[in-house]
């Protein structure tokens, strides 16, 4: 069993997670980084996600999230067209340690920054080239 260093997130009922947060803690040289999450932790985490105020600063929290606690978003428009913010896919990678609850509550905070900020959705399309001016030079 591995000795952890820091504060842990205590277990989930029986039954109520598949985190696998005991095998994690058993399987030697195992990225623990995820099991610093704690309850409050979460929600100080989820507050910061709910008041996001452009994409640049939700890639900035992209970012940290993987490199503090190893937790990997996939962000994108939806495969069909994107009339509202939930046409856009939020999906948190599933990895030993992560609990179910957290996997829902950090799409959740972000659709609802992404709802109160719609900038955030206009860039996340830009990016793509969605929004673009077409190329000038053509002739009609």
């Amino acid at each position: 069993m591995n000795t952890v260093p820091f504060i842990i997130r205590t277990e989930c009922p029986p039954g109520a997670c598949v985190c696998q947060r005991d095998e994690l803690l058993q399987t030697p040289g195992a990225d623990l980084r995820i099991l610093q999450l704690t309850s409050a932790q979460e929600k100080v985490l989820v507050q910061r996600l709910e008041n996001l105020t452009s994409l640049a600063d939700l890639r900035h929290m992209q970012q940290r999230m993987e490199q503090q606690l190893g937790i990997r978003i996939a962000i994108a428009p939806g495969p069909r067209e994107v009339r509202t913010v939930r046409g856009i896919t939020l999906l948190v990678l599933e990895q030993p340690g992560l609990c179910r609850k957290t996997r829902q509550s950090i799409p959740a905070a972000i659709r609802k920054s992404m709802d109160r900020c719609p900038d955030i959705a206009y860039e996340l399309l830009d990016e793509g080239g969605l929004f673009a001016a077409p190329e000038t030079g053509e002739t009609r």
